[in-house]
């Protein structure tokens, strides 16, 4: 099977909010974009988040949500708690 990799690109709003926060947080954010992963010949698919990692700490996050997940996809908090979170750190 061969598997398909389309690269997605941040929204640019949400892009912004995240660099708001950072630069708010003073903390420098770097940015990996997501991608859609498909098995070729099926319905199969896999949406791989957009990655943002601040002091070490991994955020995933989705174009057009407002939740950001710390680590992995068990622990999420709204995109506006952010900044209280970065604090905490």
């Amino acid at each position: 099977m061969k598997i398909i990799k389309q690269e997605l690109q941040f929204e640019e709003s949400l892009k912004q909010r995240l660099e708001f926060i950072c630069e708010f947080s003073k903390v420098t954010p770097k940015f990996v974009n997501g991608s859609i992963r498909k098995l070729e010949k099926t319905n199969i698919s896999y949406i791989e988040p957009h990655r943002v990692i601040i002091k070490n700490i991994t955020f995933l996050v989705f174009n057009y949500s407002n939740d950001v997940y710390v680590s992995n996809l068990t622990k999420k908090i709204k995109l506006s708690e952010l900044e209280e979170y970065l604090k905490n750190i």
